[in-house]
């Protein structure tokens, strides 16, 4: 008998023909890669390169990418050869385009000059002081965004940096700095009151969010104008901090036994043994966060304190905890100014914004030790480059400012950076997007 073309044979019935989908034979064949139909896993090498692509650290790294773009064509925007080569664009656009080139690279070429490397400088100490200059600038914004990372873990949203380190450099002023001790303990001992009077300051917020339930965003920034009202008062008051002899309204010079040395000698004057000090105290939050007992019940309040309760971990003491460390690190940064860069005495404006950068920091860095330390360096660099900037290419410190806001930004918009460089979901987003593709069909239904 022939075959009709058909796979049967006249005068006999196909018995597979008519069955539903679920109840066919699997489908073999040299198309679909095995014989029992299944779909082989995909290579192992396009599972590492989707996890990666996936991973906060690239999106990190891509949104200073995109921020430092923005912030070269702001450049562009705000420099004066631009604008006049602007004028005759479309008569000779070649003096636009290289106009916009000598703008942006001379922006950042000066700020590299000033934040790692000086290649026109006389002698080698010279050209790599730019470096320890970044690295003086980054350790108080390290210190102080360890704290506020270290509460967001915690599930607290800890803005009250700055009057924890108004409050640490008042302590250490009122305890210490009249003392006539050997450097061994004088040293030492401002350190320890800095840090003690800003774990006090930051230990309120604690209690108050613990027995009462106040939220800490309004403590932490009431605490702010307390803090820098009591200090503004205190430098004006003789007896207290003002300045012996004199009326102005700042304090006596930290003094000379109370300094950090210098790492590396009188060439890097930035650099001292508070970065060193810095240094200890991430690994110690790293392992305090990461590794121990009480780190574990703090993350554990922070993703979710229902749950922690249940299971028999105090919230309240955690969230005094919290508060406690995360004084303590804004007075470490406190003592970073008022023993290292800032010796010649302070006033309410000894925080200097990095309070309130120390979010910025806490943020960029994924709320990790050594994401912050990497995002502290980072916005150590931009600072100390941005007086080159300033300084041999007229570029406003301002646009620096805005480099960091847009950074900021980006991180807290990780969709929108996958979508500019095409990056693969994660799963979250897909289910996300699922979910609200399955709400739109039930809407329309």
């Amino acid at each position: 008998m022939s075959d009709d073309g058909k796979g049967t044979t006249p005068g006999t019935t196909d018995p597979e023909r008519g069955l539903p989908p679920e109840q066919l034979p699997a489908v073999s064949g040299p198309l679909t890669g095995t014989a029992t139909g299944e779909v082989p896993p995909p290579p192992r090498q396009n599972v590492v390169i989707k996890e990666m692509l996936r991973s906060n650290w690239v999106t990190t790294i891509l949104a200073i990418v995109v921020a430092m773009v923005v912030g070269g064509i702001l450049m562009a925007l705000t420099n004066e050869d631009v604008r006049a080569a602007s004028v005759y664009f479309f008569a000779r656009p070649g003096d636009t385009v290289v106009a916009v080139w000598n703008a942006v690279y001379g922006g950042y070429e000066a700020l590299f000059r000033g934040a790692i490397f000086n290649p026109r400088a006389a002698d080698f100490f010279a050209q790599i002081r730019p470096l320890t200059n970044t690295l003086g600038f980054a350790a108080p914004l390290i210190a102080a965004g360890l704290g506020v990372a270290l509460a967001f873990r915690v599930g607290l949203f800890n803005i009250g940096g700055r009057g924890q380190m108004l409050i640490g450099a008042a302590v250490a002023g009122l305890l210490t700095f009249n003392l006539d001790l050997p450097m061994f303990l004088q040293l030492p001992l401002t350190l320890a009151a800095g840090i003690a009077g800003g774990a006090i300051w930051g230990g309120i917020v604690g209690v108050l969010k613990a027995r009462t339930g106040a939220h800490e965003v309004i403590l932490t920034i009431m605490l702010n104008y307390v803090a820098f009202y009591l200090v503004a008062w205190m430098v004006r008051t003789p007896g207290l901090l003002q300045r012996d002899a004199e009326d102005q309204p700042i304090s006596n010079p930290t003094p000379p036994s109370a300094q950090f040395p210098t790492l590396f000698g009188d060439r890097f004057p930035l650099l001292d043994w508070g970065f060193v000090l810095v240094i200890g105290v991430t690994v110690f939050v790293w392992w305090l966060v990461e590794r121990s007992s009480l780190g574990f019940r703090l993350r554990a309040v922070g993703e979710n304190p229902h749950a922690a309760r249940a299971a028999g971990i105090s919230v309240q003491r955690m969230y005094i905890y919290a508060m406690l460390f995360a004084g303590g690190l804004a007075g470490l940064a406190a003592m970073n100014q008022i023993q290292g860069s800032v010796t010649t005495g302070f006033d309410g404006y000894i925080d200097a914004g990095i309070g309130f950068d120390a979010i910025t920091v806490a943020l960029l860095g994924r709320s990790r030790a050594w994401g912050v330390f990497a995002a502290g360096i980072l916005f150590g660099a931009l600072k100390a480059g941005s007086f080159t900037m300033q300084a041999s290419q007229g570029i406003p410190v301002d646009i620096v400012l805005v480099v960091q806001s847009l950074i900021v930004l980006f991180i807290a918009a990780p969709p929108l950076i996958r979508t500019i460089f095409f990056l693969p979901k994660t799963d979250a987003e897909k289910a996300a997007k699922a979910r609200a593709k399955a709400a739109k069909k039930a809407v329309n239904a």
